[in-house]
């Protein structure tokens, strides 16, 4: 404990110290032992005291303009572990613009952490970078890991490329090898959506074990601290075909949590077919995700479509003991997006996958409205049902993959369109399209088809071979009258059994 407790006092003499006025030689010699327990003892403690919020980085680096900002850039040359035979290499980021505080990064080897020193010099600066302060809270706002990937063009074979980048706030993200940046995850998510407003717990501090030559993954701890909560992060990276992250988590309450958000995750859902008439663009479709997928603790599998809508819309799936929830890409053709740089059609989906019952609570979808393709609209996480008291001690194991979307072994919705009644009585219609799919395989009359809502009534569902497609696919209609807003249910069945899963929709006027 004594231990713990020197080197507590040491590391928050360094963050309220400038590292660069330290010199190297006295950051590399001090050194202290490392471990996710000794973490854990820590942010324990952290709890049982008042919160201090941490201060800012010096005015002059927040004032950067955008293009300022990315006018100095980090040289890979120099990165963590760029002159040794270990597997991966570090790069760090600057603090400033976006990123007001800075955080503190430290090395461990053989059991033993060291700080990595702020060093402004092993940043590039181009012609409009202006000259910065030197003294102040200053240091690195994240960092980016790079290592080999078996999979990349034979040229690129041997270089070590980036994947995964920890950055702001508790935000994280990562790729496969296919795959371009898409959407982020974070540490925990508080007050998402509510009128008050949202608390954004924060990674302050870091541990990167350095890893042996051909090392497959990276381990790296983290520090949470936040009014309300702190945590003790451990994260086990593995990237490939797909990245997977094996995530371990204990949350120390300083106050009670009232509504906390499990895994959160954050995307951007700007037009597809359902919404494309309010959007004078040349593209077909413009997200990063479109779709929440959720298996329930009865091994039920819901797909929910997202929307941008007019006015901030929260979902709730009510569970008990959920298997598994994520954000979904899967319209994977270029010409779904028509956009040659953004690369929607690379974007990765995210699975989260609890490795522990979390017993009853909701995946929660929050939709907030957005007119641009910069802004984050989309948020899903589990909230759990009982809240936590102060001095709650919860802990979290769960696995998050980058990637390919999971195999449920049932028919997926592959597209969903909507539009006006041009004749007969007025209201709209939706269809539906399923994949080519073994169960979908025989005569459409040898499907039960399930539509329902629970406001209106709606048309007996027609079902057809889609001959473009070698799916089937789903139509109906209704008259929403001066409804503003209907919840929609359908489902293909063969046998009594699932053939699809069950795609659900909220209408919005």
């Amino acid at each position: 404990m004594s231990r713990l407790k020197r080197r507590s006092f040491l590391l928050s003499a360094l963050a309220s110290t400038s590292v660069l006025a330290l010199p190297k030689a006295t950051l590399a010699h001090a050194t202290s032992p490392f471990s996710f327990e000794g973490l854990k003892t820590r942010a324990r403690e952290m709890a049982s005291t008042a919160y201090r919020a941490r201060a800012k980085v010096p005015q002059d680096w927040l004032d950067l303009s955008y293009d300022e900002y990315r006018n100095r850039w980090f040289k890979v040359e120099k990165a963590l572990w760029a002159d040794s035979n270990r597997s991966y290499n570090v790069d760090f980021f600057l603090p400033g613009l976006y990123f007001p505080h800075a955080i503190q990064i430290n090395e461990v080897v053989d059991g033993m952490a060291a700080p990595v020193p702020f060093d402004l010099s092993l940043f590039k600066r181009g012609d409009i970078a202006p000259e910065l302060s030197t003294e102040g809270h200053l240091g690195y706002s994240g960092f980016r890991l790079r290592t080999e990937h078996p999979g990349a063009p034979v040229k690129q074979k041997l270089e070590k490329t980036e994947f995964c980048v920890f950055q702001g706030a508790s935000y994280f993200r990562a790729i496969a090898d296919w795959s371009a940046y898409g959407l982020s995850a974070r540490g925990l998510a508080l007050k998402t959506g509510d009128v008050e407003g949202e608390e954004f717990p924060e990674f302050i501090e870091f541990w990167l074990e350095a890893p042996a030559e051909g090392q497959k993954n990276m381990i790296v701890h983290a520090l949470m601290d936040s009014p309300s909560v702190t945590g003790a992060y451990r994260f086990d990276i593995t990237p490939g075909e797909n990245c997977v992250m094996e995530i371990t988590a204990a949350l120390f309450a300083r106050e009670e949590l009232t509504h906390v958000g499990i895994a959160p995750l954050t995307s951007m859902f700007l037009y597809d077919e359902t919404n494309r008439a309010r959007f004078d663009d040349f593209r077909p479709a413009v997200h990063d995700s479109e779709g929440l997928l959720i298996k329930n603790g009865n091994g039920e599998v819901l797909w929910r479509p997202l929307a941008n809508p007019v006015h901030l819309q929260v979902s709730s799936f009510v569970d008990n003991g959920p298997q598994g929830f994520g954000l979904m890409q899967r319209a994977r053709k270029l010409s779904n997006y028509a956009d040659l740089e953004a690369n929607y059609h690379l974007r990765p989906s995210l699975w989260v996958e609890p490795k522990d019952n979390w017993g009853k609570g909701s995946v929660t979808l929050v939709e907030i409205p957005a007119d641009k393709e910069i802004y984050d609209n989309i948020v899903a996480y589990w909230r759990p049902h009982t809240p936590y008291t102060a001095g709650d001690e919860i802990d979290l194991n769960y696995r998050l993959t980058w990637g390919h979307e999971p195999d449920m072994g049932l028919a997926l919705v592959k597209n969903t369109a909507s539009g006006a009644k041009i004749f007969g009585d007025p209201g709209r219609i939706f269809t539906i399209d399923y994949e080519a799919h073994p169960l979908l395989e025989g005569d459409p009359d040898d499907f039960d088809v399930f539509v329902s809502s629970p406001h209106i009534e709606l048309s007996e569902g027609v079902l057809q071979r889609n001959p473009e497609t070698g799916g089937l696919r789903l139509a109906f209609s209704f008259d929403p009258g001066s409804r503003d807003h209907v919840e929609l249910r359908a489902q293909l069945r063969k046998d009594g059994a699932p053939a699809s899963e069950v795609w659900l929709y909220r209408w919005s006027a």
